[in-house]
């Protein structure tokens, strides 16, 4: 799955209709460009790919009075939700997911109604589990790596990794059961994107050509 993809749908499905450098700016504001592959030059092939593939609609804004190109302006279709909700939740229960898309869900989780997202984490406590029994199958973790000759290190770093998402998706789940975030349907939600103007502390201030397209 592309972080990237679902990052962008969320982005714009967030402010309900976005130029290219507002996603950009609110990905930058969100430190994915730190964490993943959110490139200018991504982010803005990514707006337009999804819009041939009708999950985005493009909308052409004409130019201001101050002159200057016409902006195009981004917008989600139903598909293009059912597209964003279905790489969260794939994200969210797959337990073999790189960084960037398991953080991406997470910063999506709560346009979930609040029981759906504790029944998907616990999908991954169980994905988790049965993926370390069948480690555990051939490496017993109590007989230490050396078993294995420096092999058995690889078990090891396997076996330490699953418990810390095991241990860390059960406190996230706690954390949810016990009423943290606003969830879907819920009030209002937390805003995570800036507004038209709002100047954007994190901005890496570098130039890309379709910045103003």
């Amino acid at each position: 799955m592309s972080a990237i993809r679902l990052l962008v749908l969320g982005a714009v499905r967030q402010h309900g209709r976005a130029h290219g450098y507002q996603v950009r700016n609110d990905l930058e504001y969100w430190g994915a460009h730190e964490w993943s592959n959110a490139k200018p030059g991504s982010i803005y092939h990514a707006l337009k790919q999804m819009a041939k593939q009708g999950l985005l609609i493009a909308h052409e804004i004409a130019p201001s009075t101050a002159g200057g190109p016409p902006r195009t302006e981004y917008e989600i279709t139903e598909a293009g939700e059912e597209e964003c909700f279905r790489l969260v939740r794939e994200a969210l229960t797959s337990y073999d997911q790189k960084m960037d898309m398991k953080s991406a869900a997470i910063g999506f989780i709560v346009e979930l109604p609040r029981a759906e997202a504790v029944a998907l984490l616990k999908e991954r406590i169980r994905g988790i589990e049965q993926w370390r029994s069948s480690v555990t199958e051939h490496y017993v973790p109590e007989d230490g790596p050396e078993q294995l000759g420096h092999i058995g290190e690889i078990m090891n770093l396997w076996i330490h990794t699953a418990d810390a998402e095991a241990e860390w998706t059960q406190g996230l789940i706690a954390r949810i059961e016990g009423g943290a975030y606003t969830f879907a349907g819920e009030g209002e939600p937390f805003v995570g994107v800036l507004a038209e103007g709002q100047e954007n502390p994190y901005a890496t201030q570098q130039p890309h050509p379709e910045d103003h397209r």
